[in-house]
C-alpha cells in the first residue's frame, strides 16, 4: 500500500508538471500551427525574474521576496507578458510564413532569451530558496508526500478545469475553439485573429510561469538551461497526445510522468541511469502504434 501510494503521488506530481508545460505548447499550436520552442526559455526567464542579476553562486531574491499572494499573480503576469511580447515582436510578422519558418524563428527567439539571461546572470547555476517549507513531507496513506507535490497535483486539476470552463463558457474560449477548428472560416465569421492569438500566448506564458515557480521551489536552483528538458518532454507529450489536442496533451503529460516514475522504481539499479533511454523507447513504440497521437485534432491544416 505504501509503495503504491508513493508511486501514485510521485507520478501524479511529475505528470502534472509535464501536463501544464504541454498545455502551454498545445494552446499555441491549436490556433497558430506553431510549435513554440521558446517556451522553455519563458520558464527560465520567470525563474530568473525571482532573483537579483548577479554572477554569484548563491542568489539574492528580488521578486522572490514578495509574499506568495503577491508573487504568484505577479510571476504569472510576467510569464504572460513575455509571451505576448514575443508574439508582437516576432510571430505576428510571420503568420503567413511557412510553419517551418515560424518554428525556426521560435528557436532563434529562445536563443536570444537564453543569451540575454547569460549576459545578465552568468552561466553558473544559482542556489535559490523559494518557499522551502513546501518541501516538508506529510504522511498520506502511508506515503511521505512533500506539500509541493500535493500543490502541483491540485494546481494541475484546477488549471485543467479552469481552462475547460474558459473554452466552453467564455467568448474568448469559443473563438479559440473556432480558430482551432478552422482559422480561416473563423476569421470570415468575425473572429478577431489578434485577440485569439494574443489570448493563447498569454495563457501559454502564464502556464510557463506556473511551471517555473514549481521547478524553482522543487529544485532550489536557477539555471538558464532548466527549461530545456521540460520543453522537450512537453513537446513529446503534445505529439503523443495529438498535435492541437488539449485533452491529449494533458493525458500524455500524465502518462509520461507515470512511465518515468515507474521506470525509476522498477528498473534494475544498474539500468536506472539510462531511464530516459527506456522512456523514449516507449515513446517510439507508442508513435509506431498510433502515429496520429492518442487524440486526433479536428483539423491538422494550417490555421493562419
Amino acid at each position: 500500500m505504501t509503495n503504491f501510494a508513493q508511486l501514485f503521488f510521485d507520478a501524479a506530481s511529475l505528470g502534472g508538471l509535464y501536463a501544464m508545460a504541454a498545455l502551454g505548447i498545445a494552446l499555441i499550436f491549436g490556433v497558430m500551427n506553431l510549435v513554440n520552442f521558446a517556451h522553455g526559455e519563458y520558464i527560465a526567464f520567470c525563474v530568473f525574474a525571482l532573483i537579483v542579476p548577479s554572477t554569484d553562486a548563491v542568489a539574492v531574491m528580488l521578486l522572490g521576496r514578495a509574499p506568495a499572494l503577491i508573487l504568484v499573480p505577479l510571476i504569472l503576469a510576467l510569464g504572460a507578458a513575455i509571451a505576448i511580447a514575443s508574439e508582437h515582436a516576432v510571430f505576428r510578422h510571420l503568420r503567413r510564413a511557412d510553419p517551418v519558418a515560424m518554428m525556426i524563428s521560435s528557436f532563434a527567439l529562445g536563443f536570444v532569451i537564453r543569451n540575454a539571461l547569460l549576459a545578465a546572470y552568468g552561466g553558473r547555476p544559482k542556489a535559490i530558496s523559494l518557499w522551502p517549507d513546501l518541501n516538508t513531507p506529510v504522511r498520506i496513506a502511508g506515503a511521505e508526500v512533500p506539500l509541493l507535490q500535493l500543490i502541483v497535483i491540485l494546481t494541475t486539476l484546477l488549471v485543467v478545469a479552469g481552462l475547460a470552463a474558459l473554452l466552453k463558457k467564455t467568448r474568448l474560449g469559443l473563438e479559440m475553439r473556432a480558430a482551432a477548428e478552422n482559422f480561416t472560416m473563423a476569421r470570415l465569421l468575425g473572429v478577431k485573429a489578434n485577440v485569439v492569438i494574443t489570448g493563447a500566448f498569454a495563457l501559454s506564458g502564464a502556464l510557463a510561469a506556473a511551471v517555473a515557480l514549481i521547478m524553482a521551489t522543487q529544485t532550489g536552483v536557477a539555471d538558464v538551461r532548466m527549461g530545456g528538458q521540460v520543453m522537450l518532454v512537453a513537446f513529446i507529450a503534445t505529439v503523443i497526445g495529438g498535435l492541437g489536442s488539449l485533452p491529449g496533451a494533458v493525458a500524455a503529460g500524465f502518462l509520461i510522468g507515470a512511465a518515468s516514475v515507474l521506470l525509476q522504481a522498477f528498473l534494475p539499479l544498474d539500468a536506472r541511469p539510462f531511464r530516459d533511454a527506456f522512456l523514449y523507447t516507449l515513446v517510439i513504440v507508442c508513435l509506431l502504434v498510433r502515429p496520429q497521437g492518442l487524440f486526433v485534432a479536428a483539423s491538422a491544416k494550417p490555421r493562419v
